[in-house]
């Protein structure tokens, strides 16, 4: 019996988003950036069934609402290809989202029903693979850049050319480009992949990841050698429509001036 209640309240918690604002101090950002606005979206995993559909449709609700200055959108986009054309529509209703690809989206898992998907010819949005763009607000120059996960997993990782940027952001699905990126090159990252471990059991020193038990950067903000991370717990679910103790979420970053 107890096994049945904590299966029904796992497949509630998939859907059961958080909507979060997160101040987060920047060391270098300028003044007139101070503020700025960022929503973090990841690992949508649409195509198969689960709540976090309702989650995701709730979390792309919200940031429309909230109308924030730039819209990130962190990886595993899809679980299967017949969920592109919702992916279509869900990219469509997010303002001006720049977007990179999971391992799932290209069938890198162990997922056995996984199928790769070409999403090049997005209409809606900015895929970033491998590729960077510069964008102007507020007068000021933010660099943003987005890694292939074929390039990452064969540990061909991109350098991108420097623009001199007053912001530099990199979107990568994976949360160990933290310790892989050259000392100072980003101010910020943004990752998921982890999904806050999806399956976690509290004890009292912390939480056990069932599925990642020595996963270093399971959701939050980390800090190492002047660059600030932010991995998102997602929004998905994969391998099974669970989620325990780990809520699917959206985050607005709050730039502020350290």
């Amino acid at each position: 019996m107890l096994a049945v209640l904590v299966a029904v309240y796992a497949w509630l918690e998939a859907g059961w988003v958080r909507l979060r604002v997160l101040e987060l101090p920047l060391p270098g950002l300028p003044a007139e950036l101070d503020g700025l606005r960022i929503a973090h979206l990841s690992d949508l995993h649409l195509g198969v069934p689960s709540r976090g559909r309702r989650a995701v449709e709730r979390a792309v609700e919200w940031v429309g609402e909230r109308a924030p200055d730039l819209v990130a959108v962190t990886g595993d986009l899809l679980a299967r290809p017949r969920g592109r054309q919702e992916l279509l529509r869900v990219v469509a209703r997010l303002p001006q989202p720049y977007l990179v690809l999971g391992n799932h989206d290209l069938a890198i898992s162990r997922d056995p029903f996984s199928r790769p998907v070409d999403l090049s010819d997005l209409e809606e949005g900015t895929l970033l693979s491998d590729s960077a763009v510069v964008v102007e607000l507020r007068g000021k120059r933010i660099e943003l850049a987005g890694v292939d996960p074929r390039t990452w997993m064969r540990k061909r990782r991109s350098g991108f050319d420097d623009p001199r940027a007053d912001l530099r952001i990199l979107l990568c699905h994976f949360p160990r480009a933290l310790e892989t990126v050259p000392k100072g090159r980003w101010d910020l990252i943004l990752a998921g992949h982890l999904h806050a471990g999806q399956i976690v059991l509290p004890y009292w020193r912390g939480k056990l990841l069932l599925a990642h038990p020595r996963a270093r950067y399971a959701e939050g903000v980390f800090r190492q050698n002047g660059t600030t991370m932010h991995v998102s717990p997602g929004l998905g679910t994969t391998f099974v429509p669970f989620r325990l103790f780990a809520r699917p979420e959206a985050t607005e970053l709050v730039l502020r001036c350290a």
